[in-house]
């Protein structure tokens, strides 16, 4: 297979112009190119010549929309294809203040959380930092954007696969995406998710990036949560409050906390005092979510009342906590959902 364009930083495509011996200038026409979601042989800024030379070397288009389905709400959920015939799946989520894209960073995931459709079939491999970039180049160019009038104004690393299993491409991909020459969403408009890899989040907070971290928490007793994440069997809640910290402490950015509710198993009076006892003097906002039922899991999403009454206990105990809108329901709106259908539609069940 060839190399992927869309990998390369901006010094990355003025060292490659540099080797082909072509003008600088051809660096920032190529970077701005790929960037706004064109594939390689519709780059005619560029001369016949060095077009037909970068399909030599690297493949003109990697990741392309295979369905697009749309929510009566206006949310959009896109399943992408990659070029070794494995799918992926994002979602364009759209607001009064922007548009918002949730990408995934990996084919599958390994973490195997109970709640979650995306970790089904397990962990098939890592994304580039390229195919991350490039979900959101092809779903702007879809809305009919630019690079100077971006329909995708924010990002979310929320899809399948867990951002920080896969940490050098994700951190490659920031770098990118934020690139003055290229699309430049700035940092403060990202939000990585992770179920907690403590090591993970403390070197992403070395690095310095503005982001915003979002933990999936779920559940604030280690007991309860070992039992619908494995990776809680690894790293304790106090680890990662104490990489929390860390990251607050390198960035100055307030964290978030994304808890599912789940009917029965973490919508109680003790997992609502516990939360309180252990997040409210912290510089965090907790958001609450009521599960997107994933049938194959056999969980059960906690009622609308007991949902406005968790967060009413919350906020009576002095944290920011918000109830997020259900949205993409009608159309299998959780992550990985709309990529098993696919598999289980045209391969039959699948393990691994």
């Amino acid at each position: 297979m060839k190399k992927i364009l869309q990998d390369l930083s901006f010094k990355e495509t003025e060292e490659l112009v540099s080797a082909y011996g072509e003008k600088p200038y051809r660096a920032k026409q190529i970077f701005r190119a790929m960037h706004s979601g064109a594939e390689i042989s519709e780059m005619t800024e560029l001369s016949k010549s060095l077009r037909a030379r970068l399909l030599e070397e690297f493949e003109d288009a990697p990741v392309k929309i295979l369905q697009t389905v749309r929510s009566k709400d206006g949310t959009e959920k896109y399943l992408f294809s990659l070029l070794d015939g494995n799918v992926i799946e994002g979602v364009l989520m759209k607001y009064s203040y922007g548009n918002t894209q949730c990408v995934s960073t990996q084919v599958g995931c390994r973490m195997n959380c109970a709640f979650c459709a995306s970790g089904l079939n397990g962990l098939v491999r890592n994304l580039s930092a390229g195919e991350i970039a490039a979900q959101i180049f092809r779903v702007n160019r879809e809305q009919g954007a630019s690079l100077e009038n971006r329909k995708v104004t924010n990002v979310v690393l929320m899809g399948s696969g867990e951002p920080l299993d896969n940490y050098d491409n994700v951190v490659k991909f920031l770098r990118n995406i934020n690139a003055e020459n290229g699309i430049n969403i700035s940092h403060r408009n990202i939000s990585l998710s992770t179920c907690g890899l403590v090591p993970e989040m403390k070197r992403l907070a070395a690095e310095g990036m503005q982001i915003n971290l979002s933990v999936s928490l779920h559940n604030p007793f280690d007991v309860e949560r070992r039992k619908i994440m494995p990776i809680a069997k690894k790293y304790t809640v106090s680890e990662i409050l104490g990489a929390c910290d860390f990251m607050f402490e390198k960035t100055g950015r307030r964290y978030i906390f994304e808890y599912s509710l789940i009917r029965g198993e973490n919508d109680t009076r003790a997992c609502a005092d516990e939360l309180i006892r252990l997040l409210s003097s912290r510089p965090c906002h907790v958001n609450l979510i009521r599960l997107n039922e994933v049938k194959e899991r056999g969980l059960k999403a906690t009622s609308d009342a007991s949902a406005y009454a968790f967060l009413e206990m919350l906020e009576k105990g002095g944290l920011s906590a918000t109830l997020r809108r259900r949205i993409g329901a009608d159309i299998d709106g959780a992550c990985g959902q709309l990529r098993n259908r696919y598999i289980n539609d045209n391969f039959g069940e699948v393990n691994g």
